[in-house]
């Protein structure tokens, strides 16, 4: 099992099959950088077009459709003291009379961005030059990944504005280091990406935005050969999750939901009937994205319930 370094000279703003940057094995680890959702890296030079650049592929020898592919996100620290993010909530999370009481700047003219100080050793995040009544805002540092997943079936290219089955631009503030993730595998390698760091960022991603950032990224990448899923899955210390991407809102939960129940008869050993009851009083569901083309959500079950049925 090695370790890779890896320093990225190109990026996608599509997840597919595209050439992959480095192959790796069953059980590697990778420690790369990321730019942030606006091209910019650790230096502040914009080296990528906006729109979620993504570091990778990666090519995980042995995947195969039909597989899952496990991310163990290990390490996710912002690489630079600056960060910034979009100063309006968006239209479709307002009352439409209520949309044009926002102050959205005329058409053609560039949203203005707030810049943030980021301090790692402090673990904050302090607004800087405030242009509000607001004023000065501190909050906790919480790095997370905004966008990240395997190239689609059929030779898909997929925006990294949006998200599906692979993954993609899910805006889910709980992909912090620490918490596995699973993902179906749909092409041969698995090709997986990443990219979109926050340093913070509320459910929902309202404003079309955390607080983009860089980031150094340390992830082992390993395979469960066979073991087919239809939605990404996660797990963290407390709770196991399975995410839903689709618009509308209620579709998302469907496939969240729907993925949750195959989990908790495939791996946990519940019938229909003791899944349902399971999650009909101990679910949760977190929001993430509700910007983007797909909304996502996130279905949660607490651990503490599921031991005795592993």
């Amino acid at each position: 099992m090695a370790v890779h370094q890896f320093s990225p000279t190109h990026y996608y703003n599509a997840i597919g099959s595209h050439p992959p940057v480095l192959r790796v094995a069953d059980g590697d680890t990778i420690e790369t950088t990321t730019a942030d959702a606006l091209g910019y890296d650790a230096a502040g030079a914009q080296v990528a077009p906006r729109g979620n650049p993504m570091t990778g592929p990666f090519y995980v020898e042995g995947a195969a459709p039909g597989d899952t592919l496990v991310v163990e996100l290990e390490r996710v620290v912002p690489n630079r003291t600056i960060g910034v993010t979009a100063t309006m909530v968006a239209p479709n999370v307002v009352d439409p009379a209520y949309v044009r009481d926002l102050p959205w700047p005329e058409h053609g003219t560039p949203a203005p961005l707030a810049e943030w100080q980021v301090d790692v050793a402090a673990s904050t995040v302090t607004l800087l030059n405030p242009v509000t009544r607001l004023g000065s805002l501190v909050l906790p540092l919480d790095p997370m990944i905004g966008c990240f997943g395997v190239a689609p079936a059929r030779g898909q290219a997929i925006s990294t504005a949006t998200s599906a089955e692979h993954g993609g631009n899910m805006d889910y503030n709980g992909f912090v280091a620490g918490t596995t993730v699973y993902f179906p595998v749909f092409v041969e390698g698995a090709l997986f990406h990443i990219g979109d760091g926050h340093a913070v960022q509320g459910d929902g991603e309202i404003v079309g935005t955390g607080i983009e950032i860089s980031l150094d990224v340390r992830f082992t990448l390993r395979l469960l050969k066979g073991k087919q899923i239809q939605w990404p899955r996660g797990e963290n210390d407390e709770y196991i999750f399975t995410v839903g991407n689709a618009r509308p809102l209620d579709q998302c939960v469907q496939h969240a939901t729907t993925e949750m129940l195959r989990w908790l008869q495939e791996d946990y050993d519940l019938d229909p009937v003791g899944a349902s009851l399971l999650i009909g009083q101990v679910v949760k569901y977190d929001l993430g994205n509700i910007f983007d083309p797909a909304y996502t959500m996130v279905c949660k079950v607490p651990k503490r319930y599921l031991w005795a049925h592993r």
